[in-house]
């Protein structure tokens, strides 16, 4: 019996007790659904191996005392299939002991479902936008996007994990300033020339500008030889821009292309998917910054002041108006902010139901002006749109901060970590912490073999469940004798009850949009599991010389620890692989490998 079984069985008790008039003023509607009936895993275990707070919860509805109430229910789950004992103690706090068997259910369950145990529906019907990464391509991507990759992939997982249909989308920024900063950077490094004092700088610049000049000499053009003068016409014929040049545009045709494919590449290894790879420019090409602002024009929601045309955002929450096209008659950047949001929310393939961005510290002022616009098209903030902000990450070496990116200058970049400790340490050290704290990364411990690494500690664990099955192969254990109700041992009650919270915290880290509580409890899981490799043994083993020399009762205690009957010791192989089940299942939603060997 899990914590869902038991909050469910809670609930119906509850019920029951209001059936039979025995809950004072309780009524059915009073009774909250069966989810908020949380049960716990006491700290001190000689409590039991769950607790429930449902008397203390109901009792102010039920006009009683909470122990009172607890007794009741009480009462009524001490006669429940699987329940060993039940204890009132405290104000009303409801102490509950499972039976080995059924606290062993779990096992069985974890083997028959496999990698799907704990995967749940209860996002299903909900299309949900999640969209991360998003950085402009004007270089490779620095430590803070890295960052993004991980959580925003792992969090993809663990929302499917939940039944929600998940699009990952990634916004290209190419269009604007920045684009044209990096076509001047590029012009600039290709004539040998000091870059632009708003320009950008990196050995990645020089490599990508000479990419340019090798490609355009392939195509037969001679790029430096173009006019630099400003205005001209493009390869369409249209004129340039004030401040463009023909040399400026050809640099910045082919130059975004050839981030993009970094980009790209950049995430395939980091093992990151994207379904959508969308381009702000496409906002402007296809006329939907206009139509955007011309609903909300309709709606009242646009007006005109100092030449400049405006969003009446205060009307919905934010602090000030906003200017969305600027006196010059450009658009301000906030403009395709609005298209991109109706595109997301109404888009013929995969409209959002929930657009969800992920944007670093440095977007914390854009949430007024956002939650405004999405208000102001008649959506709910914080439920179609929500905004999650990441805080910085430090990576560090011997105690102190790294700069360590020759291309990109000195900033980390996803290569530079990548190259530093692999994958599987960088998304792992990159998720297991709330994205809403900055974090430190530690070079030298997450190089290193030893417990103090987390994503070691944890891989180590299925390696070590990997062995014992490959041990009780070649001892030729059978799992179908295995009774689970001897798994009776302290260290057996606590991987089994980690086990049994699986399903809780994976649907709490999608509903949380929390995928660093996957990584929590993956290492809950691991300790536990740890602890029991250590006290109880799968395979029988012979005693050591030094054993053999112990006292006869010593001697014999050991040889009954280290000799399992044949149905104790298939149990524990059940046990074991049900923990390798979960873990490579934990593992596999934050896009890290579980090793069999290590």
């Amino acid at each position: 019996m899990n914590p869902e079984a038991l909050s469910e069985l809670i609930s119906r008790i509850a019920h029951d007790l209001v059936a039979a008039g025995e809950a004072g003023t309780l009524t059915e509607d009073l009774i909250p659904p069966v989810e908020k009936f949380a049960v716990m895993r006491p700290k001190d275990r000689s409590h039991g191996d769950w607790a429930s707070n449902a008397a203390m919860q109901l009792a102010k509805k039920a006009g009683m005392k909470p122990r009172d109430l607890a007794e009741l229910f009480a009462a009524r789950l001490q006669s429940a299939d699987g329940v060993a004992a039940v204890e009132v103690a405290g104000p009303g706090f409801i102490n509950i002991t499972l039976d080995s068997a059924s606290a062993a259910a779990v096992v069985d369950a974890v083997l028959e479902q496999g990698a799907q145990f704990g995967r749940n529906n209860h996002l299903s019907g909900q299309t949900l936008n999640l969209e991360f990464v998003s950085a402009n391509p004007t270089g490779p991507i620095h430590i803070g996007g890295t960052r993004w990759a991980a959580v925003g992939d792992s969090m993809a997982r663990v929302l499917e994990a939940n039944g929600a249909k998940v699009v990952r989308e990634y916004y290209f920024n190419d269009h604007g300033e920045q684009i044209n900063r990096f076509a001047k950077s590029l012009v600039a490094a290709a004539h040998g020339e000091q870059t632009p004092a708003d320009g950008y700088k990196g050995a990645y610049i020089d490599e990508i500008a000479q990419r340019v000049i090798d490609e355009a000499k392939a195509d037969g053009i001679d790029i430096l030889a173009l006019p630099r003068v400003d205005g001209g016409k493009n390869a369409d014929g249209e004129p340039l821009g004030e401040g463009d040049s023909e040399q400026r545009e050809e640099f910045r045709k082919r130059a975004v292309p050839m981030m993009f494919a970094e980009i790209q590449e950049s995430m395939k290894n980091f093992r990151v998917h994207f379904d959508v790879w969308f381009h702000e420019n496409s906002l402007y090409q296809d006329g939907e910054v206009e139509r955007a602002i011309a609903r909300l024009r309709e709606q009242g929601d646009i007006f005109e002041k100092d030449g400049a045309t405006w969003f009446a955002s205060t009307k919905h929450g934010d602090d000030k108006d906003r200017v969305i096209i600027k006196s010059d008659g450009n658009y301000a950047y906030f403009a395709a902010d609005i298209a991109y949001y109706y595109n997301k929310r109404h888009r013929a393939t995969d409209p959002a139901d929930v657009a969800i961005y992920m944007l670093g510290a440095d977007h914390h002022g854009y949430i007024g002006r956002m939650m405004a616009m999405c208000a102001a098209f008649g959506d709910k903030p914080g439920v179609n749109m929500q905004i999650l902000i990441g805080q910085l990450v430090n990576v560090m070496k011997d105690g102190k901060a790294v700069r360590m990116s020759k291309r990109a200058g000195n900033v980390v970049t996803i290569d530079d970590l990548v190259d530093a400790i692999g994958v599987d340490a960088s998304r792992y050290s990159l998720a297991r912490t709330d994205y809403n704290t900055s974090v430190d990364i530690d070079l030298n411990l997450l190089a290193s073999h030893s417990n103090d690494n987390p994503v070691y500690y944890v891989q180590y664990a299925h390696a070590r469940s990997c062995n014992v099955d490959r041990n009780a192969a070649e001892a030729q254990i059978d799992p179908t004798v295995a009774d689970l109700a001897l798994l009776d041992t302290e260290a057996d009650g606590e991987v089994l009850a980690a086990l049994a919270q699986w399903p809780a915290a994976l649907a709490q880290a999608g509903d949380l949009r929390a995928p660093h509580r996957i990584a929590h409890y993956l290492e809950d899981l691991a300790a536990a599991y740890h602890k029991w490799y250590n006290v109880e043994r799968v395979v029988p083993m012979p005693l050591t010389d030094l054993e053999e020399r112990k006292p006869e009762a010593e001697r014999e205690a050991l040889r009954i620890a280290k000799n399992p009957e044949p149905a104790r010791a298939a149990a524990r192989l059940k046990l074991n692989d049900a923990v390798r089940t979960v873990i490579a299942a934990g593992l596999d939603l934050l896009g890290v490998s579980a090793p069999e060997k290590m």
